[in-house]
């Protein structure tokens, strides 16, 4: 089992609780990126530079994953492509994707991105704070206990 994480856009706080996490129980740990990503020295910690492009860190992420990896990701198309392989995804909120919520998730994506493409002003996703670290470190930990 191996954790991949949809680098680019995963909060440095929810990073550091991975970081915390591989070394723990021991699990290999691969940020993927389009940038370079600075990560701690660390036998179970590793990073892939991908070039840049639309979704290149996404399409690594899919092409290695195996079934029973876990993946960190906001990306609902990520998410739903990881669970095909019957892998796990869980994003940085703590919201663990399965094959019964990924479908509404994407529909609830298409659905606002065409109310962007619209002209409407329907804002962001709100700021990441506190209690999505304590959720995601929490979700974290019930899977890693499940999964070893």
């Amino acid at each position: 089992m191996k954790i991949w994480v949809d680098a680019d856009a995963c909060p440095n706080v929810i990073k550091t609780i991975l970081f915390r996490a591989a070394e723990r129980v021991q699990i290999e740990c691969i940020l993927v990126a389009n940038q370079l990503i600075a990560i701690p020295p660390s036998p179970w910690i590793k990073r892939h530079q991908v070039s840049q492009g639309f979704d290149e860190a996404d399409n690594y992420i899919v092409d290695q994953v195996a079934e029973s990896d876990l993946v960190i990701t906001a990306d609902i198309p990520l998410a739903s492509d990881v669970i095909a392989k019957q892998a796990i995804a869980i994003n940085p909120r703590g919201e663990i994707y399965t094959k019964e919520n990924i479908k509404q998730r994407l529909a609830m994506r298409d659905f606002m991105e065409q109310m962007r493409s619209s002209g409407e002003n329907i804002g962001g996703p709100e700021s990441f704070n506190h209690q999505d670290r304590a959720a995601f470190a929490n979700a974290l930990d019930k899977l890693l206990m499940k999964m070893r």
